[in-house]
């Protein structure tokens, strides 16, 4: 790396980064956020560099076994032959020993060349011990022990590679969720105080309960750092544990949530504290179906590129061109379906994907509270898609996936409806899924869902919403004027919306499928396709170029704006 290289002034901290989907160092939304973040600042020309960890095991290959059971298999992949080895060491302090942390470099090429630089960290090295070799072995691992040690590497050892590397321009520092805290202790040391460490610290908070957080023993913590954390840890740590996200909190200048529900949730949550708040987006080029980008380079010019406002001409697109593109999306689905699954699903149907990480706050079998009524709703007219990962310490989650299909086998055979659980869960796999269904099905929990961004890839590729009211969606749903999807259950504005159950949910959710979606899909064929320009349309704003171009101006106090906001103008 030359000097130019090094002239960054943002330094990216994230615990999982969604580089490509044949590097499994992700398991989900931060990761796929935080690579979209990279792509758009990457092609906006932001001076930046990222830091995350290697993960020479990623996270895990999910297997759906004949029961349904989640099956886990360990990956194996060289990351010597994607990434470049850097030849500089630091060490981290780990209760009594030394380990050595490598990194390797990946580059993330934006549309004008501009490159952005992402270090991984690596204690798979020679002369570690083996179990500080396992370190960097397994993203998430649940063990308290490897989870601590990693965010000390991230956070600590990410510092202290940027400074050896010679990255001696860096003025902001974006911490992606809390995992990366300890990084504070590094700025404690070259600031001196904490009042001096918030005018350089970016805290962005994805969590919207306080279960969520992150938190170790103090046992824990002293064993790992002995005698090196600072005397006022409690103060600013959180007096009964180290909580990650309070130290994140009290070691920030700048502080966002993820939307506009979120941020008021994290007030709440947080009232001591200013959180503003940052809508996510995605990075429009990245997840639009090869389908729908040459479409759209037709349709908007390729200009759309550079300017994503241009998205607000959506509602000019040719409707029967717009439906002949999205069903070019759909049959490549339903192929992939076909190939992967006994079930044989039919590409006239309307198709509906519920797909992302499983887990009880986003209730994955809640459309499954009545099977006959289900049943008789969709019998010949729609099919369901699931897809997604559940934590393999997560035991409720994975009992979800088994449930799922037991249901599907008995759909298929008492009534001939088609319900698939599809496996492994992945990037290749969610563009696929976002471009080919129907209908994108999300019903989280409300107000649990800090942003979400999957029903955002859908929307692009002319894909309706059908969500709870919460994370993004309640800014998209009134945006569009109510015209990109439907909503479940009550409005943000219903006093009762917060303490809705399942079964005021379900009952809407059924009704809408029934009375609106369904016959919509195949007796109004031309306001469905109206619709779904207002869906694209949305791309305009929930986009990852936005989004940073808010960071830029909001957060990082850039002195170089007028270059690279000359970029995306």
């Amino acid at each position: 790396m030359n000097d130019d290289e090094k002239d960054q002034e943002i330094a990216y901290f994230s615990m999982e980064i969604a580089l490509e989907s044949s590097f499994p160092i992700y398991s989900g939304g931060l990761g796929i956020l935080a690579g979209d973040t990279l792509r758009s600042a990457a092609d906006m020309g932001l001076p930046m560099i990222a830091i995350t960890l290697t993960y020479d095991a990623g996270y895990f290959y999910q297997q759906i076994g004949s029961n349904g059971e989640q099956i886990e298999k360990e990956m194996e992949w060289d990351f010597s032959n994607d990434f470049k080895k850097i030849d500089q060491q630091v060490t981290l302090e780990l209760q009594d020993k030394l380990i050595k942390v490598e990194s390797w470099s990946y580059e993330v090429i934006g549309r004008n060349g501009h490159k952005i630089t992402v270090l991984l960290l690596d204690t798979d090295l020679n002369e570690n011990e083996p179990w500080q070799r396992n370190l960097t072995h397994m993203l998430y691992d649940a063990n308290p022990f490897q989870r601590i040690a990693q965010e000390m590497i991230l956070g600590i050892c990410g510092y202290r590679m940027l400074e050896k590397l010679g990255y001696d321009n860096i003025k902001t520092y974006h911490l992606n969720e809390g995992h990366a805290a300890f990084l504070i202790f590094e700025l404690l040391k070259k600031y001196k105080n904490l009042e001096e460490v918030k005018r350089h610290c970016v805290f962005t908070t994805h969590t919207p309960v306080k279960a969520g957080l992150e938190e170790f023993d103090y046992n824990l913590v002293n064993d790992v750092f002995r005698n090196r954390i600072p005397d006022q840890i409690h103060e600013f740590g959180g007096k009964n544990k180290l909580n990650m996200t309070i130290l994140a909190l009290n070691a920030s200048g700048y502080i966002n949530a993820v939307s506009k529900k979120h941020s008021e949730i994290s007030k709440k949550m947080f009232p001591n504290y200013e959180i503003n708040h940052i809508t996510n987006g995605i990075h429009v080029g990245y997840w639009l179906s090869p389908y729908m980008r040459d479409f759209l380079n037709e349709e908007l010019t390729r200009d759309w590129h550079h300017n994503i406002k241009l998205f607000e001409n959506a509602l000019n697109l040719d409707s029967y061109e717009l439906w002949r593109v999205h069903n070019k999306a759909k049959r490549n689905l339903i192929e992939y379906e076909n190939s992967h699954s006994w079930i044989l699903f039919d590409k006239n149907l309307l198709t509906i994907g519920f797909c992302r990480r499983i887990a009880e706050y986003k209730r994955p079998l809640l459309i499954f509270n009545d099977l006959e009524r289900l049943a008789k709703i969709i019998k010949k007219k729609a099919q369901l898609i699931f897809a997604g990962k559940a934590h393999p310490a997560d035991l409720q989650s994975k009992d979800y996936i088994r449930k799922i299909h037991e249901y599907s086998d008995y759909l298929w055979n008492s009534y001939g409806i088609g319900l698939i659980f599809l496996e492994n869960y992945e990037i290749s796999l969610a563009k696929s899924l976002v471009s080919g269904v129907d209908l994108w099905l999300n019903n989280p929990r409300r107000y649990l869902e800090a942003s979400g961004t999957s029903g955002m890839k859908a929307s692009i590729n002319g894909v309706l919403n059908f969500s709870t009211l919460d994370g993004w969606w309640i800014e998209g749903y009134f945006m569009s004027d109510k015209k990109a999807g439907w909503a479940i259950g009550p409005e943000p504005s219903d006093p009762k919306a917060q303490i809705a159950d399942d079964s005021i949910d379900v009952e809407d959710m059924y009704n809408k499928l029934e009375s609106e979606i369904i016959p919509l899909f195949y007796h109004s064929r031309d306001e469905w396709q109206e619709r779904m320009k207002y869906a694209i349309r949305l791309g305009a704003y929930f986009n990852t170029n936005r989004m940073m171009e808010e960071y830029a101006l909001k957060s990082y106090n850039l002195i170089k704006q007028r270059i690279w906001k000359s970029k995306i103008d």
